[in-house]
């Protein structure tokens, strides 16, 4: 018997999706399905159709969508963002509808219409990483791509994408037209955002433990009442994407970032954290944590009273130290009561006095 003929064939495959889709679903169910009805027959299927692009399939909140040429995908994508940013512009952020693009050029299998293969997989992938309004290319559609279409792109470095067996170069494009998002002001004390942790295990099912611990440990943070922390709610949106942790600072409004992973080899975990102030993207602490799975919420407590630990202190010295770099003009109260723990913590009658100083300056202020 002779086997059925497979085809296959070179492409460039766009695969995008909607962020935050399932939220956007749970505010306002007919409206985000309005709002992605006419966003398809107003803007996506007219400029797919114009780039000679196929749309192989959609689902709820996304598309996967062939090309004969990169060219054709990339100038498809950023068009599509353009407009999308110039529509969302007037729409409150809640409710705005933002896609995410990812563009890689390969070898695919071509069956009863549908796409499979590698090609298809690793476009998808790269879509996952790009922020929301944004657009990824894999380093195979770069190639492809550069020097015919004006691009500003950003390497992102080699990346390990799910169920891919080599790593994949990635670059993040930057749309000079799209509307920057707000820099927000910092807290007036500590600020910090716990980032999800990454599971280096490889195994899915260890995607609760993983996001319990980050979880647990903003809970921990959350009770000291110094310190501003960033809801999980608002960190967790960067799960799964290589990100820019100045970039982060910005968007969330945050001094500092937490992040980490765990990795698990039989009964045993291995969870590391790193707190990196994201002014300067220094590493303030870096510490790793060994443990057995026999009961997790145990190694959950142990790691975060021990991160806890760890940080709070450090927290405090960059602050002292971000006091003292401040010129005298612009020291605010928190500032002042910073410049007398300072002193406190030299144990000498004049670093006292200097202390007492500070205090009733900071009193002063916030009277």
């Amino acid at each position: 018997m002779s086997e059925a003929r497979v085809e296959r064939r070179l492409a460039a495959i766009l695969a995008a999706d909607i962020a935050g889709y399932s939220r956007l679903m749970g505010n306002d169910e007919e409206g985000t399905l309005a709002a992605l009805k006419a966003c398809r027959r107003e803007l996506i299927d007219p400029k797919i159709a114009e780039h000679r692009g196929r749309i192989v399939k959609t689902t709820g909140d996304g598309a996967l969508v062939e090309f004969a040429s990169a060219v054709d995908a990339a100038r498809c994508a950023i068009e599509i963002q353009r407009v999308m940013a110039k529509r969302s512009a007037a729409v409150p952020e809640a409710r705005r509808v933002e896609f995410r693009i990812g563009i890689n050029v390969g070898d695919i299998i071509s069956d009863e219409g549908d796409i499979y293969g590698d090609g298809v997989n690793i476009a998808a992938r790269v879509e996952s990483l790009a922020s929301p309004g944004a657009i990824c290319l894999s380093e195979d559609a770069y190639k492809q791509i550069k020097g015919k279409v004006e691009l500003d792109v950003s390497d992102m470095g080699e990346q390990q994408l799910k169920n891919i067996a080599q790593p994949v170069r990635v670059y993040s494009v930057r749309l000079d037209r799209a509307p920057e998002r707000p820099v927000l002001v910092l807290p007036d004390k500590p600020s910090i955002a716990v980032l999800a942790f990454q599971n280096m295990s490889g195994d899915p099912e260890q995607e609760y433990f993983v996001d319990g611990m980050a979880e647990d440990i903003i809970t921990a943070l959350s009770r000291m009442r110094w310190l501003f922390v960033i809801a999980r709610n608002s960190s967790f949106v960067y799960k799964g994407r290589a990100v820019d942790l100045k970039q982060v600072g910005r968007e969330l409004g945050v001094r500092y970032v937490l992040e980490g992973s765990v990795r698990k080899s039989g009964s045993r975990v291995r969870i590391t954290g790193q707190l990196i102030d994201t002014a300067t993207g220094a590493h303030l602490w870096a510490d790793r944590f060994d443990g057995g799975l026999e009961d997790v919420f145990d190694l959950q407590d142990q790691v975060t009273t021990n991160v806890v630990g760890a940080i709070a202190p450090t927290l405090e010295r960059a602050e002292i130290e971000r006091a003292k770099r401040k010129p005298t003009e612009s020291l605010d109260a928190y500032d002042y009561f910073l410049r007398g723990m300072a002193s406190v913590h030299q144990w000498t009658s004049d670093a006292n006095d200097e202390a007492l100083r500070m205090f009733r300056k900071a009193i002063e202020l916030r009277s």
